[in-house]
């Protein structure tokens, strides 16, 4: 079964536009060095809660939307192999993101999937 890296982040409404771009060179990036499927979504029905949220697990605030993306490997395996290749690839170099979102509040992680249907 795939192995699959998920990432949760606030970016300003303002610079969507801008992240929008990041990803999609990141997207073609990731899947050049052996990403089996790149998906960014951007919040739509997201609602801010009591407790737990989306919006609270980043601490976005007012002019900020959550963006959850994800990653599909192979394996774990490939997908370490690919991240090295992507975290060594020059066109991601550079610290362009730190103009678009709060890398401190970048949530992220690798899981292994136990249920496909």
């Amino acid at each position: 079964m795939a192995y699959v890296d998920g990432f949760l982040v606030a970016v300003p409404k303002a610079k969507v536009e801008d992240y929008k771009a990041l990803a999609r060179r990141a997207g073609e990036v990731w899947k050049e060095h052996g990403a089996l499927n790149y998906v960014e979504c951007l919040a739509d029905d997201v609602p801010y809660g009591e407790l737990t949220s989306f919006p609270r697990a980043v601490q976005a605030k007012d002019d900020e939307t959550v963006v959850f993306s994800w990653v599909v490997y192979a394996s774990r395996q490939d997908r370490d192999a690919t991240v090295a290749k992507v975290m060594a690839d020059p066109r991601l170099q550079g610290d362009e993101w730190k103009s678009i979102f709060d890398g401190k509040r970048l949530i992220y992680g690798g899981f292994e999937p136990f249920l496909e249907l």
